[in-house]
């Protein structure tokens, strides 16, 4: 099967996401610079989201460049992915909403299922891409290669779990957290580039 609707599909979903993601943020009740500026938080939140979201619309993308072919178990492993991703309006919504109840932001649960989607999304990840290599050269192929080192594939659920271990007892270090992986993975991988234009 060709890729070409996998990647509209996708496209459209991430597309819906981050729309729904934008509509939950919620203007002050005040026009006042103090009442912006107590929304923080909330804007911090939705920044994160987005900057996953776009993370893996960039990573799918590079990804299905050296993909001719998908067949029915990939299309499962990115409905897979997708499920993961579209849970993020809902745990960033709740996130959200824990700001200044109980005087406390980022409140404990909601800084822990925040994570567990970021972890689940993560996991998800790893059979979409073993499944796109098996059905696109094998061990052998060019996207194989692309993807030998995988460091952070491998560091990004570690550091989740820990995450999720302080979201009770520090749910702030656990956001830092959360970000410290976004700030790994913003920074360009060139592995695919690399492929396709060797650094001379």
């Amino acid at each position: 099967m060709e890729k070409s609707r996998l990647e509209a599909f996708t496209d459209g979903v991430m597309a819906v996401i981050i729309t729904i993601m934008v509509l939950e943020l919620k203007p002050p009740h005040e026009a006042t610079w103090p009442a912006l500026l107590g929304n923080w938080p909330v804007f911090a939140s939705y920044v994160l989201s987005f900057v996953y979201v776009g993370i893996y619309w960039n990573n799918h993308h590079h990804l299905l460049h050296f993909v001719e072919h998908v067949n029915g178990k990939v299309m499962w492993a990115n409905l897979h992915v997708l499920f993961w991703l579209s849970l993020f309006p809902f745990t960033t919504a709740w996130l959200n909403e824990s700001h200044g109840m109980h005087g406390e932001f980022p409140a404990p649960l909601p800084t822990l299922v925040y994570g567990a989607v970021l972890l689940m999304t993560a996991l998800a990840w790893i059979p979409l891409v073993r499944g796109l290599i098996r059905c696109n050269g094998g061990a052998d192929g060019a996207l194989a290669r692309a993807l030998a080192s995988n460091w952070k594939e491998m560091i990004s659920p570690i550091v989740y779990l820990v995450a999720i271990a302080f979201a009770f007892s520090a749910p702030i270090a656990a956001c830092a957290l959360y970000a410290v992986v976004a700030i790994i993975w913003i920074v360009p991988d060139r592995r695919i580039e690399n492929q396709v234009m060797p650094n001379p």
